[in-house]
């Protein structure tokens, strides 16, 4: 399914039609989704709208609306979006159970994207405002605690138990703030580095891995 090219600009004398693009229904909805990122990540919640993320995706406002439906649902697909490309960016289950390969593509996760980790702060902060965006938010924040806690079982010889799963999440999460507010990836690797020797320490085979 594709969109026609349309224009918004008033077809009247001297104003000239600006051409939209046309994107096919999977390659236009992801383009979607990452251009309501940037808009949220610039702006905030309240900059998003369906003309806002038409016009940062270069399409037509009915695509937008074609596509989701509601404001709600944007936001929601959004931030499911968002979160799948933080776990396939950053290397928080890579699957090996190995120290030395836990999150080891974060720094460059926040490097490369920043937008889609502001994205998830902005709607963090906004929940406290708007409830409504809990149910969502725990829902998609929970794939990070099941891949941390999966990832941890693999890596220590006791099954991580879900406080301790908190606690390394939270670390990483602190830390990819801490890298969008102050720009200091060589901090990142640093902290992460000391994180992986705490889990060390809890891997009684650790030693066998060749991790030191």
């Amino acid at each position: 399914m594709t969109e026609s090219a349309e224009t918004t600009e008033d077809e009247g004398e001297g104003k000239q039609a600006v051409p939209r693009k046309r994107l096919n229904y999977g390659a236009g909805r992801e383009a979607l989704l990452g251009a309501a990122v940037r808009v949220v990540a610039r702006g905030g919640l309240r900059k998003l709208t369906y003309r806002a993320v038409a016009e940062e995706a270069g399409v037509t406002h009915g695509l937008v609306v074609h596509h989701f439906g509601s404001r709600d649902a944007l936001i929601e697909e959004a931030l499911a979006h968002a979160v799948r490309t933080s776990l396939s960016t950053s290397a928080l289950e890579p699957g090996t159970g190995k120290v030395a390969d836990f999150s080891a593509g974060l720094t460059e996760m926040v490097t490369a994207d920043p937008d889609i980790q502001v994205f998830q702060y902005e709607l963090l902060l906004e929940s406290r405002r708007r409830p409504e965006l809990l149910p969502p938010l725990r829902a998609l924040y929970d794939e990070y605690f099941a891949a941390t806690h999966r990832e941890l079982t693999r890596i220590l010889p006791d099954d991580a138990n879900p406080a301790l799963m908190r606690l390394v999440f939270a670390a990483l999460d602190g830390l990819v703030l801490h890298q969008l507010v102050f720009d200091e990836p060589t901090v990142t690797d640093a902290a992460l580095e000391e994180l992986r020797a705490l889990l060390r320490l809890l891997d009684a085979d650790g030693g066998a891995e060749g991790d030191h």
